[in-house]
Order: structure tokens, then C-alpha cells, then sequence
């Protein structure tokens, strides 16, 4: 098993890009979570073989009205997961003190 953490940069926040990675994880057997961040980007943490890690990245590629500039893949020490998740985050800054 392995274990990455995967930014994507371009259009892939108010497309309907995190449902489509959720997809795509559950139909591989892929265990992780999915989240926006409030630069733009997309965050995934996944875990499973390496081959299939592949197979999920090449296929995000496929997510429909997302256009992705950019993919970067980090190895991470692995993570188990529960499934795969959508993280919801408030992206307001909270300016409180």
C-alpha cells in the first residue's frame, strides 16, 4: 500500500470536481479524502496499490467541466482511511481575536 498527497491546480473548485474524485476513489477501491483550498487548488490525500494510485490520477483527467493545469503527487508515510471522503471547509478567514 501506498499513500500520497495529491494537489490539483486550474478549474477544479465550483465544477463538481471533488464528487468526480470521490467517485472515481470508491470505484477503484481507493481510501482517502478530497478537499478545496483556499488558493483554488484541490487537495486528495489516497491511499491504496501504487498501480491503481496511477490508474485514479490518470483518471481525474476525465472529471467533467474541471481543467486541470496541474497535478503535483507527494509520497506521504501511509495513511489508513475509512473510505473516501469529501472534506467540506469554510474558506472564509476568520479575522476574530
Amino acid at each position: 500500500m501506498k499513500t500520497v498527497e495529491i494537489i490539483i491546480s486550474g478549474r477544479v473548485q465550483k465544477v463538481g470536481f471533488r464528487a468526480c474524485a470521490r467517485k472515481i476513489a470508491m470505484d477503484l477501491n481507493v481510501t482517502g479524502t478530497v478537499m478545496n483550498l483556499t488558493d483554488g487548488k484541490v487537495q486528495i490525500f489516497a491511499t491504496a496499490e501504487p498501480m491503481v494510485l496511477e490508474k485514479f490520477i490518470s483518471m481525474l483527467y476525465s472529471c467533467p467541466r474541471a481543467v486541470i493545469r496541474d497535478i503535483k503527487t507527494t509520497d506521504i508515510f501511509v495513511k489508513e482511511y475509512v473510505g473516501f471522503s469529501v472534506i467540506k471547509c469554510d474558506n472564509r478567514i476568520n479575522t476574530s481575536r
